[in-house]
């Protein structure tokens, strides 16, 4: 049932999230059917900013989301979430507008449900690009092996790991990597001829580990890399692929997965992301890019 707004929304203030809000944000996922997810709120809320309106009844919060900054370049927008009972009340916009207003012009990106493009695209955000999520339990083919070099991450990779990453997402994104080791359940690494061409991790959410990111210098290279992380896990594997991949999309799909829901991906204050989307096959999670 809808409880409707005690004060008007101007009333009502944001403020910053804190590791201290992360059960408050699981429960504000599991009110909307979403995977609780801590794990992944606990990556969000020390590598990003976390933006929140307490629930005027004391009933934890009543809206929050994450922004992820990559510099004066890009900054990430995921997780915009309103509780059930405040829905359709505009409450979604007054958080979006106070985000816009905090990144004091620099640009913003999403990726956005059907449900929420329509508010986003009110709000100035324009359609860059389109993901398609493949799922399923993940089945080798019988194809060539590949010539590249799949192994699993150590620390002296991440250095090699930063310079790729930077060239290929057109931001330094050290602060996410850096805690991707612990976040990650599974990490591998590409190598050709001793040099790293691609890297990828698998981590897990609501009895499935997801791909993420997935960088790499070819398909053949993106996977190879998946087909070793598959190696590793009994689960199934849940990818969000950016569209243009198609020739990666129909390999997942003839390895056993199955194509899921659409997302938009949006932009604000500019006409394109950075970067180079030919070896950007999948993001760390579609709350941060």
């Amino acid at each position: 049932m809808r409880t409707p707004l005690p004060r008007p929304l101007a009333e009502l203030p944001v403020r910053r999230l804190t590791l201290g809000d992360l059960i408050a944000c699981a429960d504000l996922c599991e009110d909307r059917r979403w995977p609780r997810d801590e794990h992944r709120w606990g990556l969000l809320l020390t590598a990003g900013t976390g933006y929140g309106m307490d629930d005027p009844e004391g009933k934890g919060l009543m809206a929050a989301c994450v922004v992820t900054s990559y510099g004066p370049q890009l900054a990430a927008i995921g997780m915009l979430l309103v509780a059930e009972r405040y829905a359709r009340q505009g409450v979604a916009r007054h958080l979006m507008r106070h985000v816009i207003d905090e990144a004091a012009g620099t640009p913003l990106s999403l990726y956005a449900t059907p449900a929420g493009q329509p508010l986003y695209e009110q709000l100035g955000f324009a359609v860059v690009g389109r993901v398609e999520r493949v799922n399923g339990f993940f089945r080798p083919t019988d194809d060539r092996a590949s010539a590249v070099t799949a192994r699993p991450a150590t620390a002296e990779d991440l250095q090699a790991m930063v310079r790729l990453d930077t060239a290929v997402f057109g931001s330094d994104r050290t602060h996410v990597l850096a805690r991707l080791p612990g976040y990650a359940d599974h990490l591998r690494v590409a190598e050709d001829d001793g040099k790293l061409v691609g890297y990828a991790a698998t981590w897990p959410s609501a009895h499935t580990h997801v791909v993420g990111p997935l960088i790499a210098r070819d398909t053949a290279t993106a996977q190879a890399l998946v087909s070793s992380l598959a190696g590793a896990t009994d689960l199934p594997l849940r990818a969000d692929i950016d569209a243009r991949h198609t020739e990666m999309l129909d390999w997942f799909k003839k390895c056993g997965l199955q194509a899921g829901s659409e997302t938009t991906v949006m932009a604000y204050g500019t006409s394109d992301l950075p970067g180079d989307w030919t070896r950007r096959y999948a993001p760390l999670t579609v709350a941060t890019g």
